[in-house]
């Protein structure tokens, strides 16, 4: 504990802390991979940086080692007055929902999951649209029928990934392959890009040559063999089509960077509140990414085919399949 302790004030208190215009002070304590995961800390880490890049206001952040540390950092933030205290992750949860409650007049914000608390902002993302986009554009750019699909902790939440790629998959290609594979069952499997390697290896063995992770830092090692071997990846959370230009297919964004800011920015203007709420397509809380890294990879077909399938989404003429509504996958 004292380890910690010096570990956590040097980390968080070297650099001081400038409160913004309206006094916020706010946090953000990362899942395990780190915040610079090129993945879902990334993200949270960029929308922290944008803010501050933008409203001149310091924020204080911690990378927790283990799984004991969540609380922790959580309760030390809250005791030295950060407010609001971003959790990324759904393995914050429980440890959110204690500390918030020892602490009614902190604001806190947990990504990926609902603590249903009077002073916690609960965020959710539609991952199944966003993740039913890329399938699209998997399905068009196989050449050989077969796609793969690389996860990180097999849970309900990587599930809904799988599923509305399968959805966007079989959308063009009825009768195409969908090579499925998790990465494990703890945290560990969040940060494992040996093994991510090693499963996009085999899937390629099995044909698949666009392959799309939604594994955290494992998924490095996903793209990374898609690329050795002269295939396709498709990056997840954070745009992470420049790791491998010319085999990135492209990424399936989930804008915590946007929720992150979001939070801040509330709160710097009185305007934060509580509750639960999940940003879709039509919120620009999820999509895809397109840039100079990829435009080489994204025919017009393939362009009109994807914002068709985007619009109608969006207007409700295409439901995506939520694998957390029934714990199931049609596709």
């Amino acid at each position: 504990m004292k380890a910690f302790a010096t570990t956590f004030l040097a980390a968080t208190f070297l650099t001081g802390l400038a409160a913004s215009a309206a006094e916020i002070s706010p946090a953000v304590v990362y899942d395990l991979g780190g915040k610079f995961d090129k993945s879902f800390n990334e993200s949270a880490y960029d929308g922290a940086e944008r803010y501050k890049k933008d409203a001149g206001a310091e924020y204080r952040d911690f990378e927790i080692q283990n799984d004991s540390q969540r609380e922790q950092a959580l309760r030390r933030f809250a005791q030295r007055g950060a407010s609001p205290i971003v959790g990324v992750g759904f393995s914050q949860a429980e440890a959110i929902k204690k500390v918030a409650t020892e602490f009614p007049e902190t604001k806190f914000v947990i990504i990926d999951a609902v603590v249903d608390l009077p002073n916690v902002r609960s965020v959710l993302f539609s991952a199944e649209q966003g993740s039913y986009l890329v399938g699209v554009l998997a399905a068009m750019k196989s050449g050989t029928g077969t796609v793969g699909f690389v996860g990180g902790m097999d849970i309900p939440l990587i599930r809904t990934f799988a599923c509305g790629y399968a959805g966007g998959v079989k959308s063009v290609k009825p009768d195409a392959k969908i090579v499925e594979n998790m990465t494990g069952t703890t945290g560990a499997a969040w940060n494992d890009p040996v093994r991510g390697g090693e499963l996009a290896k085999a899937q390629i063995d099995q044909g698949a040559d666009v392959i799309f992770h939604a594994a955290g830092g494992t998924g490095i090692g996903v793209l990374q063999a898609a690329a050795d071997a002269g295939k396709f990846g498709i990056g997840v959370d954070s745009n992470q089509n420049a790791l491998h230009p010319g085999h990135v297919l492209t990424s399936m964004v989930k804008r915590v960077d946007n929720a992150v800011y979001k939070a801040f920015d509330d709160a710097a203007k009185d305007k934060f509140t509580a509750g639960a709420e999940t940003l879709g397509l039509a919120e620009d809380g999820v999509g895809y990414a397109a840039d100079a890294n990829n435009e080489a990879l994204i025919t017009p077909e393939m362009k009109a085919a994807v914002e068709k399938a985007k619009a109608d989404i969006v207007a409700g003429t295409v439901k995506v399949h939520d694998y957390n509504s029934d714990s199931a996958c049609p596709y």
